[in-house]
């Protein structure tokens, strides 16, 4: 696994654990940094990542809210939000990562993490959104934005 996919890993780990317990992100990365390791530059990026896109949230929420046709936000699964959190945050705020990267390896992490409906629906949201983020045009996503239903979290349905 390279540099940059791992850090884009613990990223999502620190996040997601940020978004579930709301304990201040220093500790967060504290205390994940406690359990793992990892070199300068993996963990650089996974901690900009991270913060970036918690401090961003309203802003990566409402985009993602935006392309999610047919779906409630509040019933996207929490692993997935994520995902896409740190996905827009990179299209909006890290120009110099090609958008193909991004959403690849968005679909990768949904793969690793998530149920195996969340891949699709992830390159659909990013599809939508990298169209408009980056005025590129939307590719041939095998899009769920469209109002097909992702993977729900436990007890939670669609609309």
């Amino acid at each position: 696994m390279g540099k940059r996919t791992k850090a884009r890993e613990c990223a999502l780990q620190m996040l997601y654990q940020w978004d579930i317990t709301r304990e201040p992100m220093d500790r967060v990365t504290g205390l994940f940094w406690q359990v793992r390791t990892s070199t300068d530059e993996t963990r650089a990026m996974a901690e900009r990542l991270a913060r970036g896109a918690q401090a961003d949230l309203a802003r990566l929420d409402e985009e993602i809210t935006r392309a999610s046709h047919h779906w409630r936000f509040d019933r996207i699964a929490a692993i997935d939000k994520n995902i896409l959190r740190l996905a827009v945050y990179e299209l909006l705020r890290e120009p110099g990562t090609p958008s193909s990267v991004v959403i690849d390896e968005a679909v990768e992490l949904a793969k690793r993490f998530s149920a195996a409906d969340s891949p699709p629906f992830v390159n659909g949201i990013l599809d939508a959104i990298k169209a408009r983020v980056r005025n590129e045009p939307a590719g041939e996503a095998r899009s769920r934005a469209g109002g097909e239903r992702p993977r729900k979290e436990k007890g939670k349905g669609h609309d």
